[in-house]
């Protein structure tokens, strides 16, 4: 059994309490990745702001994802 093999079954056997830290903590995890594109935003004076945001939707897009459904993020 090879490292990824390792770090797959782990993420395998964590991921259904990753997906409910995820329902439970949604608007502060969601906090946390704009408040760290804000960060980056800052630093490089707004150069990569396009590419903040991208990188802030795909990780939400990942994270929501987990449990199969899109339904923790961007909900008013």
């Amino acid at each position: 059994m090879g490292i990824m093999d390792k770090i797959t079954g782990a993420f395998d056997q964590n991921k259904d309490k990753v997906a409910d830290a995820v329902d439970q903590h949604a608007d502060k995890i969601e906090e946390g990745v704009e408040k760290a594109g804000d960060f980056v935003d800052e630093k490089t004076g707004g150069k990569y702001a396009d590419k903040v945001d991208e990188g802030q939707e795909k990780v939400k897009d990942a994270l929501d994802g987990l449990d199969g459904q899109k339904d923790d993020f961007g909900q008013a």
